[in-house]
């Protein structure tokens, strides 16, 4: 049977506060149902007392039924000078009304004399106390030893002792933090092989991420006997991070036969990651390991070709484990082999449809040379590979546009827009307004295929970068124009490439919407229909 190894969630506080990471008290509640369905061990839900949001959470948290998660209240030891009994926080940990909480206390003699400005005999009073008091009113104690790494190689003496002082106070966990991140794996699995023999009770690891490390000294501590990981999804938190969650679970879990997890979750990993990322409102690190969109993505031909015959040649897990999939990017390094693939991802399979694979290869290349970009935009690659292999004709054509933008002494400035196209040899001629010169072209453009594909009108526009390509050409520069668009929980990505940005963005609206009638145009309305409405009118 495997070995058990407690997973401790702290995404609703130490990830708060990390940079642009915000989250509402609702939001929290979420995403702690989200962690316990996933099967979580503890959810540290905040600091009560320290903001009103971290006092709604708990408010709100005693209403729900947890399956799984243990919900925690964070804090701090009492403050030097006072009685526990006394003291505004351990007060506000005890109001939390949790079953558990986790407490902070100090290691270091640094923070000890010039942090805290006390004596060493006088800071072990303060965790013993505190420890003392939370297991009196019932309470399981987590005793987070901050700063201890750094507090261990300073003077291992004292460090050990402010440990042994918390165990003997009867607290039932003991957290060692990197909480500067600057510690190395080799020197946390020599602390922590030292901290086993003095104490006896279950040893946790919370790593921060200022090394880039977090993940690998989190797994380096369990190897030398820690049994409780605390760290965040994602890796949010302070400065660089805390240790991410969803690396270091599938990298016990999924390669060293740990327990973390309930064997049916782990393949929730990466929706649990954007889940996450999306309530935060922060984009998802497409890179991250095992959960990222680029973490199982293949770009030269030689990987591409040698995925395709044993997908273990350039993957160290299969994606699926983890809730991920296999992606082929389209580039000018692709090769037959990228094609292929990625033709029948996209559902159609040119080898056998009598498609002339070179040619298409090096089509691409030339439009990569031109500046076009397939890798983030595969709805524009799915309508060049089809233009060229199947009897194909875009639902509308462009007839012209002009588009005006005028700005007058005051600052006030209007985009207009007109259009003409041809729908299915109706010819459509509208005008619309706009933010901007391309938000007027849009509007335009949706105004004329509306009256012939209602439904277009729902599509909305995610995303849009805007690249330049030879920066050295200055306000003259050729730009890459990438747009995401989104209907209904899908999205679809679109590329255009000009020296005018209006004419690159036209480009990749354009192929935005073609993409999406070339998918849906039996949900068009009857083109015979539209005509006798418009004579009529």
């Amino acid at each position: 049977m495997s070995k058990k190894i407690q997973i401790f969630d702290t995404t609703l506080r130490d990830g708060t506060q990390g940079e642009k990471v915000c989250l509402s008290a609702k939001d929290k509640v979420r995403i702690a149902q989200r962690l316990d369905a996933f099967g979580v061990d503890y959810i540290e839900g905040g600091w009560p007392g320290s903001n009103p949001k971290d006092m709604e959470f708990f408010r709100l948290a005693k209403d729900l039924d947890f399956q799984h998660s243990k919900i925690v209240a964070f804090g701090s030891t009492c403050r030097a000078g006072s009685k526990p009994e006394e003291d505004k926080n351990i007060r506000f940990l005890i109001d939390a009304d949790t079953d558990v909480v986790s407490i902070f206390g100090k290691s270091w003699l640094l923070h000890v004399k010039q942090a805290l400005k006390i004596s060493p005999d006088e800071n072990l009073s303060i965790i013993r106390s505190s420890v003392h008091y939370l297991k009196q009113h019932g309470k399981e104690v987590i005793y987070d030893a901050e700063h201890f790494f750094d507090g261990y190689k300073d003077n291992p003496e004292y460090a050990l002792e402010t440990l042994k002082t918390a165990e003997r106070a009867g607290a039932d966990t003991f957290v060692l933090c990197d909480t500067n991140g600057g510690t190395l794996p080799h020197e946390v699995s020599d602390i922590v092989t030292a901290v086993k023999e003095a104490i006896s009770g279950k040893l946790g690891i919370h790593a921060h991420n200022d090394c880039e490390l977090a993940v690998a000294n989190s797994v380096a501590a369990v190897a030398a006997g820690c049994e409780h990981v605390q760290g965040t999804i994602n890796g949010y938190g302070e400065r660089c991070g805390n240790a991410n969650l969803c690396s270091v679970i599938p990298n016990l879990q999924l390669k060293q036969n740990y327990h973390c997890v309930p064997e049916s979750s782990i393949s929730q990993l990466t929706s649990l990651s954007s889940f996450v990322s999306e309530l935060a409102n922060v984009g998802h690190d497409t890179r991250m390991p095992f959960t990222g969109r680029s973490a199982f993505a293949h770009k030269g031909g030689v990987h591409v070709s040698a995925v395709m015959k044993n997908e273990a040649t350039y993957e160290h897990i299969k994606p699926e484990a983890v809730g991920n999939k296999r992606r082929v990017l389209v580039s000018d390094l692709s090769g037959k082999s990228n094609v292929l693939y990625k033709s029948k991802e996209l559902g159609f399979d040119i080898e056998n449809s009598g498609g002339n694979v070179p040619e298409i290869v090096e089509r691409l290349k030339s439009l990569e040379n031109e500046g076009f970009q397939f890798e983030a935009a595969e709805a524009s690659f799915e309508l060049l590979v089809k233009k060229m292999t199947q009897p194909f004709s875009n639902l509308f054509e462009l007839e012209g546009f002009r588009v005006i933008m005028e700005r007058d002494a005051t600052g006030e400035s209007r985009s207009e827009a007109t259009i003409r196209v041809n729908v299915q040899g109706q010819l459509e001629h509208s005008a619309a307004e706009g933010n901007g010169p391309v938000h007027a072209l849009d509007s335009a453009l949706r105004k004329a295929l509306c009256k012939f594909y209602p439904d277009i009108a729902d599509i909305i526009l995610k995303d849009y970068k805007v690249r330049v390509l030879n920066e050295k050409d200055g306000t003259g520069a050729k730009v890459r124009v990438l747009v995401d668009s989104g209907k209904n929980g899908t999205s679809w990505g679109t590329v255009g490439v000009s020296k005018n940005i209006v004419d690159a963005s036209w480009q990749a609206l354009a192929d935005s919407m073609n993409y999406y009638l070339m998918h849906h145009s039996t949900q068009t309305t009857n083109t015979q229909e539209v005509r006798d409405e418009v004579q009529v009118h």
